[in-house]
C-alpha cells in the first residue's frame, strides 16, 4: 500500500513557509561525500561498485548540485537564513568521533584540515555565513543546531544535501521532533540508490514533514516574499 503525504498528519495546514522564519539547511556537501574524484567514491572504484558511484554522483552532478545553488542564490538575494552542516573529526586521530561515524571518517579521511572535509567548492559558504560541524549523523545530537536556529526565530526548515536516508533524514526528523516545521527537498538531496531515496521520501512525507521540489520551494517562498 501506498501512503499519501497527508496519510497521517494535516501537513498542508502550515504550507505556505514564512520566509523571515526559514533556513535552508544544506548537510554533508563535502568533497568526502560529494565528490566522485574524493572520499567514498574512490573507495566504491577500489570496489568495483561503478553503479553506486554513477547512480550518487551522477545525481549530484546534474541534479542536487543545481538545485542547492538555485536554493541559496534565493535565499541569499533576499537575506534569509542559510545553515551550512558538516560531519568528520575535529582531531588528527579522529578520537572525538564515535564508532558509527569513525567507521566512514577515517577511510575517507573526513577531517578539519583535509580537503575531504571541506564544502564543495560550487556550493561552499560565503563569509558570515554559519557552518556547524556534528560527530553523529544526527546534527542535533551533537552540534549547536537547535541554539542556533532558535537565536535566529526559525520555524522552518528546508533541508538539502546528503544522505537523503542517513544525515538528512535523521536531522529533519529530529528537528521534527523539536516541532520545527520540516521541508524535504527531493530533487536536491542524494543517498546510493533510487530505492533508498524513494523509500526516504515518501516515509518522511508520510509522518514528519513534507516533501517538496525545488521549482516548487522557491516559487512559494517568491510568492511570499512579493506579498
Amino acid at each position: 500500500m501506498v501512503l499519501g503525504d497527508s496519510a497521517f498528519l494535516p501537513l498542508e495546514g502550515w504550507k505556505p513557509v514564512n520566509p523571515k522564519r526559514t533556513a535552508l539547511v544544506i548537510i554533508d556537501m563535502q568533497y568526502a561525500t560529494g565528490s566522485r574524484n574524493h572520499g567514498i567514491a574512490k573507495i566504491w572504484e577500489e570496489q568495483g561498485h561503478k553503479e553506486l558511484i554513477e547512480y550518487r554522483f551522477g545525481r549530484l552532478e546534474k541534479l542536487v548540485v543545481p538545485n542547492v545553488q538555485r536554493l541559496l542564490r534565493l535565499f541569499r538575494e533576499n537575506g534569509l537564513k542559510v545553515l551550512f552542516v558538516t560531519y568528520g573529526s575535529e582531531t588528527a586521530d579522529y578520537s572525538d568521533l564515535p564508532f558509527r561515524t569513525k567507521r566512514i571518517a577515517i577511510p575517507t579521511n573526513n577531517r578539519r584540515g583535509c580537503q575531504e572535509h571541506e564544502i564543495l567548492e560550487d556550493v561552499k559558504p560565503l563569509d558570515g555565513e554559519v557552518v556547524i560541524n556534528k560527530t553523529t549523523v544526527d546534527a542535533f545530537t551533537s552540534s549547536g543546531i537547535d541554539t542556533i536556529l532558535r537565536a535566529w526565530g526559525i520555524e522552518f526548515l528546508v533541508f538539502v544535501g546528503v544522505s537523503t536516508h542517513a544525515c538528512v533524514d535523521s536531522t529533519a526528523r529530529s528537528a521534527a521532533d523539536r516541532e520545527y516545521k520540516c521541508i524535504l527537498i527531493d530533487d536536491a538531496t542524494a543517498g546510493v540508490s533510487q530505492l533508498f531515496q524513494e523509500a526516504t521520501i515518501q516515509n518522511f512525507g508520510s509522518v514528519f514533514g513534507r516533501v517538496d521540489y525545488t521549482d516548487s520551494i522557491i516559487s512559494e517562498i517568491s510568492n511570499q516574499l512579493n506579498n
